[in-house]
């Protein structure tokens, strides 16, 4: 008579498994001082701080149309955003590895055997010889193996796991704007190079025609023939230094393309007259960005992972305990294997305890709070150097707008200055040398305002990296969650890292 087993029992026993105790620390966010405001913030006339950081498609405050076009590139097509894509995915699939050891193990073996045998030999004849017999024997069973999670090991684990995915989205959302602040450098600086190269065409005109007004004079003897060869060796500097803008540009172009996933010659940019517009870029409270910078929920994110390792490390001090069971039907010879008579189970379980290891568990455990106690330096070590690069970039935008202000000023006297100098060379008041100082300084002048230009769009585009670029931790998932999961490992989810 089969046994009949109430599955109540069976039932309760593993509710009372799976709601076993989780060693180890539980995680909290460490503190870190945080100050009130920016202390460059006031004499940024551009900020401000009640506003919440930049929003979505930051790029379009430079108004440049390559920008708005290269921009959403950088998500799709950049390598390194796809490498951090790829890296983020492998931390999902991992998560879904640890929570496997939920779970049991459910199997199903089968076998069959055909075996001959010798029964002896006949008392009739032995011209018979041995008579052969063939048995057939098999099996067919399913098996199921658990380990309960008693002490929290496994969800200690898919926390850690958790946590760790968590860091590798942000590092993905991270290097999307790395790569976006990137390739808006060097947009900036092609379009710097583009305006460099057209005041020294502009320069180049103003010394040809200064030099034929030379020439001229020294056909009739009124200068000092030294004066044609300063003028002709003054306009083939600038004629150099012209042809040397073009490998910079090139450059710049190349490193373009690269950034946007393109080979270098596939990408050709045209010259272009105009530099990008300074944008306006709200700034926040120095508060918001322990909640805009990726770099610092990736910390954070390591930081909450090292610490379930903790308790992953703590629960080897607890014996292990494994249930099985098997239920199936055996029988030799094979005819009838299925019936009520050849069924077979079995109910086992084992638990397993170390009682001496030499100190490796209190090893693994010193290690974890160690490694814990690291990625909490390394989380207050990226706060302080978030608030530091904000600083310079505002301290940097404040004191370039006062220089930009004053050479403002400088190019007009410079270009008025060198107008005089060639006017009273002509009149013959002033000998060559008043000329080309003059002509020089304008030139210094005007490509140093051209430098400052581009110092306070570069230090716009780093403030608005180091702000977040209008990221928020807010848009991590939760890969326990295997829809939330499903929609972060999107690539249209991947595309709204920027936005």
């Amino acid at each position: 008579m089969k046994m009949k087993i109430s599955s109540k029992p069976l039932a309760a026993a593993a509710a009372l498994l799976l709601g076993g105790c989780m060693v180890g620390p539980d995680y909290h966010r460490p503190q870190v001082s945080v100050p009130a405001t920016f202390r460059e913030l006031p004499g940024w006339t551009q900020a401000e701080p009640n506003a919440s950081g930049p929003k979505g498609a930051w790029w379009t405050g430079f108004n440049d149309p390559l920008l708005d076009e290269l921009e959403p590139q950088v998500v799709v097509s950049n390598q390194t955003v796809a490498q951090d894509y790829a890296n983020y995915q492998e931390a999902l699939a991992e998560v879904k590895v640890a929570r496997s050891g939920l779970f049991p193990t459910i199997g199903v073996t089968g076998s069959g055997t055909r075996q001959r045998s010798a029964t002896g030999s006949t008392s009739t004849s032995s011209s018979f010889g041995n008579i052969q017999r063939v048995n057939n024997s098999g099996s067919l069973e399913g098996n199921v193996s658990w380990a309960p999670d008693l002490w929290g090991s496994v969800r200690r684990t898919i926390e850690q796991n958790a946590a760790t995915a968590q860091a590798s989205e942000a590092t993905l959302a991270n290097a999307t704007l790395s790569e976006q602040i990137a390739l808006a450098t060097a947009v900036i600086q092609l379009r710097t190079s583009d305006a460099d190269i057209d005041l020294l065409q502009q320069t180049v005109k103003a010394y040809q025609h200064f030099l034929s007004v030379v020439a001229d004079q020294d056909k009739y003897g009124t200068i000092a023939p030294s004066d044609v060869i300063s003028a002709r060796t003054q306009l083939a500097n600038t004629q150099s230094s012209l042809i040397a803008l073009g490998v910079a540009r090139a450059q710049y172009e190349h490193a373009i393309a690269v950034l946007v996933g393109k080979n270098p010659e596939d990408l050709v940019i045209p010259h272009s007259t105009t530099m990008p517009t300074l944008p306006a870029i709200p700034v926040g409270v120095p508060s918001t960005l322990l909640q805009r910078r990726p770099d610092i929920s990736t910390a954070e994110r390591q930081m909450a992972s090292e610490n379930a390792a903790i308790g992953v490390a703590v629960a080897a001090y607890y014996p292990t305990v494994s249930l099985s069971a098997l239920d199936g039907f055996t029988q030799s010879p094979l005819g009838g294997l299925l019936h009520v008579a050849n069924y077979v189970w079995s109910l086992g379980g084992s638990a397993t305890e170390t009682i001496f290891d030499g100190g490796e568990r209190s090893g693994e455990v010193a290690a974890a709070k160690a490694a814990y106690q690291g990625a909490v330096a390394n989380y207050r070590g990226t706060v302080l150097t978030a608030f530091e690069d904000v600083e310079n970039d505002l301290s940097g935008l404040r004191i370039l707008a006062e220089q930009s202000d004053t050479l403002d000023s400088a190019v007009r006297d410079a270009t008025r200055g060198a107008e005089i100098a060639l006017n009273e060379y002509q009149a013959g008041t002033v000998d060559y040398t008043t000329v080309a100082t003059a002509q020089a300084s304008q030139l210094n002048t005007q490509q140093t305002a051209l430098n400052v230009q581009e110092s306070r769009l570069l230090d716009a585009a780093s403030l608005i990296g180091d702000l977040g670029g209008g990221w928020s931790d807010s848009a991590l998932h939760d890969p326990r969650h295997p829809v939330e999961a499903a929609t972060a490992a999107s690539p249209a989810s991947a595309a709204q890292v920027s936005q």
